[in-house]
């Protein structure tokens, strides 16, 4: 497991906050934590649980595992199609329900091309038989 990137994964969530139009105190109260705290997160000086990352992201309306991987917790490999997904769940032209049916199609082509091409790191993605 890699160490926890504090600097860069509070630039990557000011980014988002940015993105989303979110003022810092808005993200805060979203993300059930205090203005103070959020603040300091994304100056990299305090290291969020996954917990609080998960809760930021859900604010954000993005995975949490785009996240713990800014955060180092997660290998970069285990986030394949992470940044389809936030990109989908970031996209403010459509509506949850066609967010959901884009991502079930998109899952539906991942399990095809493991079928084809046989096994892969995917493995949260494949239907145990």
């Amino acid at each position: 497991m890699a160490s926890l990137n504090v600097g860069s994964l509070g630039e990557y969530i000011r980014e988002q906050r940015r993105h989303a139009q979110y003022s810092l105190r808005q993200l805060a109260d979203a993300a059930g934590v205090s203005n103070p705290y959020l603040s300091q997160i994304e100056r990299g000086l305090r290291k969020p649980s996954a917990e609080i990352l998960q809760q930021i992201a859900k604010a954000l309306r993005i995975s949490a595992e785009t996240l713990y991987v800014q955060a180092g917790i997660l290998d970069e490999r285990e986030e394949a199609g992470l940044e389809f997904r936030a990109a989908v769940f970031a996209d403010s032209l459509i509506n949850e329900r066609q967010k959901q049916v884009l991502l079930a199609v998109y899952d539906s082509f991942l399990k095809e091309n493991e079928r084809e091409h046989g096994t892969s790191d995917r493995t949260d993605q494949v239907d145990p038989v």
